[in-house]
């Protein structure tokens, strides 16, 4: 059973990325998400990371709105 938080600190430990705040800001400064590129086909993630973002946002469970939201900010 996931307990984890479904917000940015959880997706972030989740995806085994740093979940500090100044460690999230961090992340979204460095990694742009190219228009018309899914955010799991980005290439900044390990295998494990792609696979976990495709498959939540497929199953459109529990993180699908968190992941969404990330990759609205990478667009930017």
């Amino acid at each position: 059973m996931d307990t984890s938080q479904h917000d940015f600190a959880g997706l972030f430990a989740q995806l085994g990325l740093p979940n500090e705040p100044a460690a999230m800001r961090a992340f979204v400064a460095a990694h742009a998400l190219p228009a018309g590129l899914a955010l799991a086909e980005a290439p900044f993630w390990s295998p494990a990371q792609s696979a976990f973002l495709a498959e939540a946002l497929a199953d459109d469970g529990d993180w699908a709105e968190v992941i969404d939201a990330l990759a609205l900010l990478l667009s930017k």
